[in-house]
């Protein structure tokens, strides 16, 4: 089933049977408020950040992902702002060879399979795409190295487009918190999608990251210090 398809399927009976009560009270005004309220003096996330920076170009939004991918939010940043200022288009970057490529993102993670990947990209989007970066999500899931993380966050911040961006910290909060029941980012985006009013698909990402990073961590959160309205703790064992 593709992208696209399985974005659009419909809720299986079983899925609502079995779906936590609680889901279908879920108030997110006051959800989105409160984080709003509680990131206000906090800097965006890289791939905004870099989004910000090289004005929403779709390249530089799909390279900055794609780095970002296990990869801390400073070490994001730096790399891509090195390999952009070098590679500012796909042309740009296929003139480089893999180790200079490796050299300008190192250390982010996994520095070796992206600069391969880069490479691949480049070539695609040069020579089946005229050098643009495709808009939809089936062309980009098909790209080596794309998830679904990275293609959503790229019509989101370089086309202005509907999507949910489902990372480690989405996923992780929106099982802890009880929105949901979930056992991977996949299927959280599908369940966010059928929970989740349209007008809140993308500023859920940028602001859940920063709670995740900042106080909703994997292991030991900061619950004393939880502004969300309300949170089952599911599988917190231990808590500050």
């Amino acid at each position: 089933m593709s992208a696209r398809k399985i974005a659009q399927a419909p809720v299986k009976k079983e899925a609502v049977k079995n779906a936590p009560a609680a889901q279908a009270a879920i108030e997110w005004e006051p959800v989105f408020n409160a984080l709003q309220k509680w990131r206000a003096n906090l800097p965006d996330p890289s791939v905004s950040t870099v989004a910000e920076q090289f004005k929403n170009d779709p390249w530089a939004i799909l390279v900055s992902t794609i780095i970002s991918l296990r990869t801390k939010d400073e070490v994001t940043l730096a790399a891509a702002r090195a390999l952009l200022e070098k590679a500012g288009d796909c042309k740009k970057l296929l003139a480089l060879t893999e180790r200079e490529i490796q050299k300008l993102i190192y250390p982010a993670g996994f520095y070796k399979t992206k600069a391969v990947n880069l490479k691949k990209i480049a070539l695609l989007v040069l020579d089946k795409h005229e050098g643009r970066v495709p808009d939809d999500l089936d062309t980009l899931l098909g790209f080596p190295g794309v998830g679904r993380k990275t293609a959503n966050l790229v019509i989101i911040e370089a086309y202005n487009k509907d999507g949910i961006c489902v990372d480690t910290h989405v996923h992780r909060i929106s099982n802890r918190t009880g929105w949901l029941c979930s056992k991977t980012p996949e299927e959280t985006e599908m369940r966010l999608r059928q929970i989740l009013p349209r007008k809140y698909w993308r500023p859920i990402n940028p602001v859940l990251v920063l709670y995740g990073q900042h106080l909703c961590r994997p292991v030991s959160p900061f619950c004393s210090r939880c502004v969300l309205p309300s949170c089952r703790r599911e599988g917190v064992t231990t808590f500050r």
